[in-house]
């Protein structure tokens, strides 16, 4: 005899982890009263966390208290993170505009799980959790406040929601978090950024959107620490160029591929387990990519693995050159007549190199090099008049002034 619900034959009985809600309650019973593990019912993650905060000699019943590391550490903090806060300025005014119709708050932590940025909340607010964690200096750790997002992807670098009685401490259950990693050069974590709301759940993909943020301030970041670097942009379609979705790449002055973003490792399959020339990840020579910053638009280029990509290049300076504003002066327009490059499809790296590469005659290697000559071929353009080339540069004349006397170049006579 099938089982029957409110009287009615073959309608099946409800269990009772049905819902997410339910399924979490089961969980807490199995995991704190009967001490098994309650796979299945919520994330691994969060049954890792509970774990280390059982070993910790936690108990789910405690109080918490939501406490600012001392003066001293949060002012290091906030230093010691200033390009992080500035890759994530603007990306960060962008998503609580975003969130504004809602009751969500945007945390951004250090390494540590030390918030640096909060969301301000009004005087008024009744959301009383969010009031007291949403603060400069608060600890976020699990040793601190148990389960949560932000602690979870502080001890795994992995992304993680943590949504009501799936937090440890019984106190936080009506507090659901979203949180993603943000990676540095090095591939380190170099923060987490967390989405929370108090009193009711997400009615959008809270992961989603804290991913997207958080892989354009890393994005950001990658490019802010890769002064001195070949900054390579490239991605499978050229409408992606510019968006989350591209993958980026820093080459080093000996032609070494420094760090591939999460999208240019999947794109190249490289793990970057070690530093790999740039001919094995890119399958041309150095010279050839050196010549992207002076391209004004996407060039096509076949990775080793035979996919088909759209690449771009930028090339700063630790003095705050830009070499691509040399373009105008140091290299011819194009005519009318030739086709323009995003008109091609992929093709392989030799049979569609830009022409500027193609024709690269000098067997000097290294970005270094590269920068010299770029200031010389835009100092002749300019007649070797240096308030021009400067202005050509984005320097000033007193640090083109240096540069030319660092490498032993002497002054053209056309010096106003």
């Amino acid at each position: 005899m099938p089982h029957t619900t409110n009287g009615q034959a073959g309608t099946p009985r409800q269990l009772f982890f049905q819902t997410a809600e339910q399924r979490t309650a089961l969980a807490r019973q199995r995991f704190f009263d009967e001490g098994a593990r309650p796979s299945g019912l919520v994330g691994e993650a969060v049954i890792q966390s509970w774990l280390r905060c059982a070993k910790a000699h936690q108990q789910p019943t405690d109080m918490v208290s939501f406490e600012q590391v001392t003066r001293s550490r949060a002012h290091a903090s906030l230093n010691r993170n200033r390009q992080l806060l500035q890759a994530g300025n603007l990306e960060l005014n962008n998503m609580e505009a975003a969130l504004a119709g809602t009751d969500c708050r945007v945390l951004l932590t250090d390494a540590q799980g030390v918030i640096i940025h909060a969301t301000q909340l009004p005087a008024s607010s009744q959301h009383p959790l969010l009031k007291t964690a949403s603060r400069v200096g608060v600890n976020l750790t699990e040793g601190q406040v148990g389960t949560n997002a932000p602690g979870i992807v502080v001890r795994t670098g992995e992304a993680c929601t943590v949504t009501g009685a799936e937090h440890f401490f019984q106190c936080l259950q009506t507090l659901h978090c979203a949180a993603a990693p943000i990676r540095d050069i090095h591939g380190q974590l170099a923060g987490v950024l967390d989405v929370s709301i108090e009193a009711g759940r997400f009615h959008f993909d809270a992961a989603a959107v804290v991913g997207m943020y958080a892989t354009t301030i890393e994005n950001r970041l990658l490019q802010l620490q890769s002064v001195e670097h070949l900054v390579l942009h490239f991605q499978a379609s050229p409408t992606l160029l510019g968006t989350p979705m591209e993958a980026l790449a820093g080459i080093d002055t000996s032609g070494r591929v420094l760090w591939l973003n999460g999208v240019g490792r999947r794109l190249t399959g490289c793990r970057m387990e070690h530093r790999h020339l740039v001919d094995e990840v890119f399958g041309t020579p150095l010279e050839r990519l050196l010549a992207l910053p002076r391209q004004p638009q996407a060039q096509t280029l076949r990775l080793p693995n035979g996919l088909g990509v759209w690449i771009q290049g930028t090339l700063t300076a630790n003095d705050g050159a830009d070499f691509k504003h040399a373009v105008a002066v140091s290299q011819p327009a194009p005519c009318a007549s030739e086709p323009m490059p995003a008109t091609k499809d992929p093709v392989d790296s030799e049979a569609g190199a830009p022409a500027a590469a193609q024709d690269e005659t000098d067997t000097h290697a290294t970005l270094l090099d590269h920068k010299q000559r770029l200031i010389e071929s835009t100092l002749a353009a300019c007649g070797g008049n240096i308030a021009k080339a400067a202005r050509a540069l984005g320097v000033s004349r007193g640090m083109l002034y240096r540069r030319l006397q660092k490498a032993e170049t002497p002054a053209p006579s056309g010096t106003p």
